[in-house]
């Protein structure tokens, strides 16, 4: 019998209307060739027009709306007229932390056709998974203002990190780290200045690790971990970082790869107690917004690990190897790797390659 899956569709902002209703006409196309499953998709308008009419990123009772839900496809959280802060914490990190989506998961690797700007770096060179905690650490939002236009003015921002997330994060990069060929893993850190949360981190890491001994770890500082990123990339596998410094981390992995365009993530519930949401990284991009320039392999991509997360395997592999054929045409390339592809095109390109 044929599964239907509920499909809650967030385009948000800027590009992200452009790409995600590509992505639904993708995975149609998909679900029609494939007959393994079935999608029903729900559209919506959450963002900042959105914002404009109603004061509110989306409406208080959006995240309870979600959980009715199979999985979520989100384009993008940003606008030029409203403060980033804003458009933030009142959609994507909402979502993510009313639905406790604590495991941030973004592959990298170069694909196929894709001139990446590490010249000595193939793609048996670099294929990483980056496990961000994504849910307190340096985005707890715990903090403030007081004496606003004083010269006494204070901002606090603390970053809170709790045994139990930093632990489940860990856990969770571990077990990772073991499903995947070479069962490594790098801890990124950054302990010796931040004396307290990150040295519990460092901790909780050996801690930890003693139950998974098939697993081979070591630890690395932040800032040492972009060094070894560009100079030595094929001696990372697995690695995970806390919020703040995977998500720097995971945007010079994708800029490594070849493009902000085709990098993927997904948002994570992984004890699947509600959706989890998955996502290109490439953000709001207004300025090529209407224009046709959007690059839609990083939702496309984010629709594979949907796919994934969902238990429709042989889907996922069969639209994984239409986007690798495609990209290996350069033709099919947009304006971020180089080409002059238009978003329509390169979506085209795809439905002809699940044909094959």
């Amino acid at each position: 019998m044929t599964k239907t899956y509920r499909i809650a569709m967030i385009p948000g902002d800027g590009i992200g209307k452009e790409v995600i209703p590509q992505g639904q006409c993708v995975l149609q196309a998909l679900a029609q060739k494939t007959r393994r499953a079935q999608f029903e998709f729900e559209s919506f308008d959450w963002g900042g027009d959105y914002y404009r009419k109603h004061g509110v990123m989306m409406p208080d009772s959006g995240v309870q709306t979600l959980k009715s839900f199979d999985a979520i496809l989100f384009g993008s959280a940003g606008d030029p007229d409203i403060p980033d802060h804003i458009t933030l914490w009142g959609l994507r990190l909402k979502i993510c932390q009313g639905l406790d989506q604590y495991a941030n998961v973004r592959p990298t690797r170069i694909l196929r056709g894709i001139d990446a700007p590490l010249k000595r770096c193939g793609p048996e060179d670099l294929d990483w998974v980056i496990v961000r905690e994504n849910t307190e650490g340096e985005y707890a939002g715990v903090g403030g203002r007081v004496h606003q236009g004083h010269p006494i003015e204070v901002a606090t921002d603390v970053s809170m990190m709790t045994r139990a997330g930093v632990t489940r994060i860990l856990r969770y990069a571990f077990e990772l780290a073991r499903s995947r060929p070479r069962k490594q893993l790098t801890v990124v850190t950054k302990s010796n200045a931040q004396r307290h949360a990150m040295v519990m981190w460092d901790e909780i890491a050996n801690e930890v690790a003693k139950d998974f001994p098939d697993v081979t770890w070591d630890k690395e500082l932040v800032d040492a971990a972009t060094a070894r990123m560009v100079n030595k990339p094929r001696s990372i596998d697995t690695l995970v970082a806390s919020n703040l410094h995977a998500d720097i981390l995971s945007d010079l992995a994708a800029a490594l790869a070849g493009s902000l365009g085709i990098a993927p993530t997904g948002n994570l519930d992984p004890e699947r107690r509600y959706p989890s949401m998955f996502e290109p990284i490439h953000g709001s991009a207004f300025d090529i917004m209407g224009k046709g320039l959007a690059n839609p392999i990083g939702t496309f991509w984010s629709a594979v690990m949907m796919l994934e997360h969902l238990g429709e395997q042989e889907m996922a592999d069969r639209l994984m190897a239409a986007i690798e054929a495609v990209t290996a045409d350069r033709s099919n390339h947009t304006r971020d790797l180089g080409g002059a592809a238009t978003t329509e095109a390169v979506t085209a390109a795809v439905l002809r390659a699940l044909d094959v």
